[in-house]
Formats: C-alpha cells, sequence, structure tokens
C-alpha cells in the first residue's frame, strides 16, 4: 500500500507536466497561426512588390481622373489646344469674370484665360490633389508665356535696330508714355497668375460666392454630381450657377450621355445606389435649365466636336440668363 502511494504522486506530477506541455503546445500553436497570417500578409505585399507589372484598377469616384487631359488632348497638355476651345465665342470671356466648376489640372481654364484674354477665371475642383496640379501647370504656363514675350521682344528689338535713330526715339517715347500714362493693364498685358486662380471645393456643398460671373463653364462634370448627389445635387448646382451669373451671362454646358452614366455606376455604393433612383435623364437638362431653374434660352453650340478623341464627341451648349 504504501509503495502504490508513492507512485500515486508522481503520476499527478506526470499529469501536470502533459497538461502544461499540453498548454504550451497550445499557445506555441496560436503564436505560430498568428505569424502565419503575417506571412501572409508579408508574402501578399512581397509577391504585389514583386509583381510590378500587375495593374490594379484606380477608381476615382468623383470623375478626378489623373492625367485626364493627357488621354484627352494628348501627351503634352499645355502645347495642344483641347477642341472644346476652338468652339466657343470670344464674347463670353474677353474682358469677364468667369468660373470654370470641375476644372480638374486646370489646363483648360489656362488654355481659355491665354486665348480669349478674361479678366480673370476662377477654376474650382473637389480633389485637392489636382488643384496643386492646377497651380504646377499655371506656373508652367507663366514660364512658357514669359519666353515667348521675351522671343518676340528680341525679334522686335532686332527690327527697330534697322531704321533710322530718328523712328527708334519716336518708337520708344511712345512706348514709354503708353507704360507710363495708363494705370490700366489689358488682360494681354497683364502675366496668367493675375488673371487665373484655383481652389479646392465642393460645389454642391459649398457656401454660395461673394462675387457673380458674366461666364461659367461646366464641361464633362454633371454626371459626376448627378452620380454622387442624386437628382437634388444636380438641381442645385443649377441653381446655384444661375443665381451666381449676372443679368445677360452665358452657362457653357457639355454634359455627358447617358451611356456615360451606365459605365460609371459601380465606381462606389452611392453612385450605384443613386443611379437607381435618377429621374432626370440628360435628354431632360434642357426643359429643366429653361422652364425651371430660369434660363431665357439655348444655343447649340456645337453638336459634333471635330479632332477630339473616341469617347469625347460631345455636344456643347450654352444657356443665356
Amino acid at each position: 500500500m504504501a509503495e502504490r502511494n508513492e507512485k500515486k504522486p508522481k503520476r499527478i506530477e506526470n499529469t501536470q507536466k502533459q497538461q502544461n506541455k499540453k498548454q504550451d503546445g497550445e499557445v506555441k500553436k496560436e503564436e505560430n497561426d498568428g505569424n502565419s497570417e503575417e506571412m501572409a500578409k508579408s508574402g501578399q505585399e512581397t509577391q504585389e512588390k514583386s509583381n510590378p507589372n500587375k495593374k490594379f484598377k484606380k477608381v476615382f469616384p468623383y470623375g478626378n481622373y489623373k492625367s485626364y487631359y493627357g488621354y484627352r488632348i494628348g501627351k503634352g497638355p499645355e502645347r495642344e489646344e483641347d477642341p472644346r476651345i476652338r468652339v466657343l465665342k470670344k464674347e463670353w470671356f474677353e474682358g469677364k469674370d468667369c468660373l470654370d466648376i470641375g476644372c480638374n489640372s486646370g489646363v483648360v481654364t489656362i488654355q481659355i484665360a491665354k486665348k480669349y484674354n478674361c479678366k480673370s477665371i476662377l477654376g474650382l475642383d473637389i480633389d485637392s490633389a489636382l488643384i496643386e496640379e492646377a497651380f504646377w501647370y499655371l506656373r508652367k504656363f507663366v514660364k512658357m508665356e514669359f519666353a515667348e514675350k521675351k522671343n518676340t521682344n528680341n525679334t522686335n528689338v532686332k527690327a527697330v535696330q534697322d531704321v533710322n535713330e530718328s523712328e527708334q526715339c519716336t518708337t520708344k517715347s511712345s512706348n514709354e508714355g503708353a507704360d507710363n500714362g495708363s494705370s490700366h493693364q489689358s488682360s494681354c498685358e497683364r502675366n496668367l497668375s493675375d488673371i487665373v486662380s484655383f481652389r479646392q471645393e465642393n460645389f454642391v456643398r459649398s457656401r454660395p460666392h461673394d462675387k457673380q460671373y458674366d461666364t461659367i463653364l461646366c464641361l464633362s462634370v454633371t454626371k459626376w454630381i448627378h452620380l454622387n448627389w442624386g437628382d437634388d445635387g444636380l438641381i442645385t448646382a443649377f441653381a446655384k450657377i444661375w443665381r451666381l451669373l449676372r443679368p445677360g451671362g452665358v452657362f457653357v454646358l457639355e454634359p455627358q450621355p447617358w451611356s456615360s452614366y451606365e459605365r460609371n455606376r459601380t465606381v462606389s455604393e452611392t453612385t450605384r445606389s443613386n443611379f437607381r433612383d435618377i429621374k432626370y435623364r440628360p435628354d431632360f437638362f434642357r426643359e429643366m435649365l429653361l422652364d425651371k431653374i430660369g434660363f431665357r434660352r439655348v444655343e447649340v453650340v456645337t453638336s459634333d466636336l471635330s479632332g477630339t478623341r473616341t469617347g469625347f464627341n460631345r455636344p456643347i451648349f450654352a444657356y443665356y440668363k
């Protein structure tokens, strides 16, 4: 009996060791499982890094595409003119205060200011990164403009040297008198950075602007307003544009077709939901702007935009307040 009693504690001790060993094994297993998850994540990251050619689709829920004008206009968009600018009327912009809603990287905004001599033009976009890019493009355009003026001045100086001394003095005197006697600078004489400005803003949700404008542009933007804020958001945007225009002002609209809505409806849960509820399709915009918002008349600027890339041949309208 004594021998049996002596062996019993050893059995208990062995059982306890086995339990401890089992617990240690479970702990190690959990640690290994955790490490396996981390290794799996690390492996996925490594795999992604080891496959630089693998393309991951980026989503732009507001149409805030990067390099938008690069594939709409072509490489070097600062040197190539957007085809839409050719159909716009000079009188809408020359000496006028203008607003460009959804300006993206600001290339068209700057080109309009440069070609049509705006008094001022403000570009708005919901994406702060695109606004930074717009300011970068503006600086680039200013440098190009400075270089062009410098070359022109050098050519003029060479031409002046070919005339007699009296004509040189007369030309110089008249130029100096014009510079000193005139307190008003034409838009041709002003730097582009004095005319063009940019601001990050959600136009649908922003507070009313302090100033009014002679011309407001909304080029290939209404689809994104519509998909993200529905019919109510679109009506809000149109009503705000009408209020911001001075009497006789012009609203230049380039709407996207319904087929374009269908292609982009799934970029987010919001756009998917709003797409199902949209009642006022693009074909209804004319009636809405004339009968409900209050514009007096509409002009079809172009129904067929030649020289544009596939997928961007859209009609452009001018609504007059």
